[in-house]
């Protein structure tokens, strides 16, 4: 299987960092194609502008710049997103990321006159997050966890009706110990091994 990884982590040293390379190394031991967009090695501006506003509704060609993330996405035949959750969420550059790249005409195609937008990603079958949070998982689930469920209700319902949906949180980091993060590592790498 091609697989996107998306990173999104300001700090190459972080946590973050070994979260990514333990998923890329689990999916290429599984013998999968890697692909990592790093957003904040790339530069990338999260800024949804008025230009890119007024042009959304219109299947148009994608604007300047965001090109090669929208040909990353008509490659991959799964996406694994890598990043830190602040405040209950996705880091912004990542919420950027989703509105500016999953776009009309490349995530999903608008029906002309209105009706139910078609999937255009259906050659996605997977998507999965390997994410820390600072809070423990129950208050995660308390809060409601809006990162997950934009990513594994609202991004999968663009995807292959078949696409498996994987989630790996790392919880609690705030108070974690060395020996914790080792093994929430191992453990993606292990399960990234068995993606299929």
């Amino acid at each position: 299987m091609r697989v996107l990884v998306v990173y999104c982590h300001p700090v190459e040293k972080s946590f973050v960092a070994a979260m990514r390379d333990a998923a890329v190394k689990g999916l290429e031991q599984a013998g999968h194609e890697t692909r990592i967009v790093d957003l904040y090695a790339d530069g990338f501006d999260p800024r949804f502008t008025a230009e890119e506003h007024a042009a959304y509704e219109n299947e148009r060609e994608v604007p300047e710049g965001l090109g090669s993330y929208a040909e990353d996405l008509k490659w991959a035949e799964g996406i694994v997103f890598v990043f830190p959750t602040w405040w209950y969420d996705m880091p912004a550059m990542l919420k950027g990321w989703l509105d500016r790249v999953w776009l009309p005409g490349v995530a999903f195609h608008l029906p002309p006159g209105g009706g139910r937008i078609q999937p255009g990603l259906t050659h996605i079958h997977l998507l999965a997050a390997v994410t820390s949070c600072g809070a423990p998982w129950w208050w995660s689930k308390l809060v409601g966890e809006p990162h997950r469920r934009v990513l594994m209700r609202g991004m999968r319902a663009l995807c292959a009706p078949d696409c498996r949906q994987l989630w790996l949180g790392c919880y609690q980091m705030d108070g974690s110990t060395q020996n914790k993060r080792e093994r929430y590592l191992a453990a993606v790498r292990r399960r990234m091994a068995r993606v299929v």
